[in-house]
């Protein structure tokens, strides 16, 4: 039997997150209202797609294939980079990633960068340490953006302000955003067309006058060393061309091998993350362009320890479509703060723990933050099985010794039928003494549910009084 504690620890930071997200009602109806939003429109274009199961399989299978020879893929993907004049930097950890960024930065002696929404650079706090260096990062991105003058952290892959409506948004503009350059409109109000446009000409400003930029990639092409970034506004055009130097900080994952397997995640992301049939603006660039200083930052910071686990590996397929986020009843609930964890929800539950390791008492109670409902893998167009991670990363957590003690007295029991009936049997006869909360450590068990009732008698009992049912 499996030894596995399939509860939610009631001790650990992600139960205590929770139950400070769900008491704010405010938070609760934006993250309800977005997310059925986005899951209503997604449903609406996967149904309009009569070979996406065949897709899914594709996706999988490309991702599958990559991931076994990542090592082929990664030097066949160094060798076009630099072939098209590009520089490219090995990373092993998130320290070398930053002072490889710092580094290039200083070295074009500018002190602001402008970015493209990445959360690879996020995973490794870059921001932070290029302002440790005097360098400032402005984000670019309209929710990043709205999450950086907030002094705020995402609470959603694609969506990072996800928890804000417009009437904060519009409290947060008038505010902060002189202090980070174009101040906004005196009479802004919270029309999404008035938000926006104070958002454009704020940015537009800081696009004309900075010389750096940093991005990700949803995708790096190992056939000809292209990157490839998907978004919705325009703002990664505009970092992608103009600044005269472009750093990439982009995952090992990120690879595929040839541009004709990109055909068949355009088809994927865009339809699972937005709810769209196209994505509005996808950039391609390979190596360097005419006028620009190209460089590709390889990042791993424990993918490679992640690969080699032959369950939780399936999680490095990820496309960080937030698909997963948007039809979880959890994340639903609480939305991504209560995570602590730059990847939320489901996928961020396996992810975290993995890349982070499972030393800190967040790590162990992030496979915790789900019901286990698939309804994750129902959606993921990689087919991540999700609940199967987080069951073993379950498994791995060290639980307190009560309840270890407990799963040793319950597997000592169900392997032999005599003593499981023996208990039953005085359980029935000591019903009333049951209490109907558990004491002490196990009380975490019953702080969200009841204890069964205990019947007068088993079903064992009923069977062999009836025959099976017969008299």
């Amino acid at each position: 039997m499996s030894v596995t504690f399939l509860g939610m620890p009631a001790d650990r930071p992600f139960p205590r997150n929770a139950a400070r997200a769900v008491r704010d009602s405010q938070l609760r109806f934006n993250l309800r209202k977005a997310t059925r939003t986005i899951r209503a429109r997604r449903a609406s274009v996967v149904a309009e797609a009569p070979d996406w199961a065949e897709l899914r399989e594709a996706g999988r299978a490309i991702k599958e294939h990559t991931l076994r020879n990542l090592d082929r893929y990664l030097v066949q993907l160094e060798e076009a980079v630099t072939a098209a004049g590009g520089h490219v930097h090995w990373a092993a950890g998130a320290a070398e990633a930053n002072r490889i960024v710092a580094g290039l930065v200083k070295a074009t002696g500018e002190t602001e960068v402008v970015k493209v929404k990445s959360m690879a650079t996020q995973e490794i706090g870059l921001n932070e340490a290029l302002l440790e260096q005097g360098i400032t990062a402005y984000e670019t991105d309209l929710a990043e953006l709205i999450v950086q003058l907030g002094d705020d952290r995402p609470s959603h892959i694609v969506v990072p302000a996800i928890h804000r409506n417009r009437a904060e948004i519009r409290e947060i503009f008038a505010e902060h955003m002189s202090g980070w350059g174009r101040p906004a409109p005196e009479d802004l109000t919270d029309e999404p067309a008035a938000l926006a446009e104070a958002a454009r000409l704020h940015l537009r400003e800081r696009f004309l006058k900075t010389k750096v930029a940093i991005s990700g990639a949803n995708f790096a092409i190992a056939e000809t060393g292209t990157m490839v970034v998907l978004e919705s506004e325009g703002n990664g055009r505009m970092c992608l061309t103009l600044p005269r130097t472009l750093i990439s900080v982009v995952g090992i994952e990120k690879v595929l091998p040839s541009w004709r397997d990109l055909e068949v995640f355009l088809q994927l992301l865009p339809r699972s993350s937005t709810g769209e049939r196209m994505n509005p603006y996808t950039s391609t660039w390979t190596g360097a362009a005419e006028g620009q200083e190209f460089h590709l930052v390889l990042l791993d910071n424990g993918r490679t320890r992640v690969l080699a686990d032959e369950v939780g590996r399936q999680a490095l397929r990820c496309i960080r479509c937030s698909a997963c986020l948007n039809v979880c009843p959890v994340y639903e609930r609480t939305g991504g703060h209560a995570y602590g964890s730059v990847y939320p929800g489901p996928i961020g539950a396996i992810l975290t723990p993995q890349l982070r390791g499972m030393g800190s008492e967040l790590d162990r109670s992030l496979p915790y933050a789900s019901s286990l409902c698939g309804a994750c893998y129902e959606v993921c167009p990689v087919a991540i099985d999700i609940p199967s991670v987080l069951v073993d990363l379950r498994s791995r957590a060290r639980h307190p010794w009560p309840e270890r003690a407990g799963m040793a007295a319950a597997g000592w029991v169900f392997e032999r039928h005599g003593r499981l009936a023996r208990l039953q049997r005085a359980g029935g006869r000591l019903r009333r003494l049951v209490p109907r909360r558990l004491p002490g450590p196990l009380g975490g068990w019953t702080d969200t549910r009841d204890l069964p009732e205990v019947p007068r008698e088993s079903f064992r009992e009923w069977w062999d009084r009836t025959d099976g049912g017969r008299r």
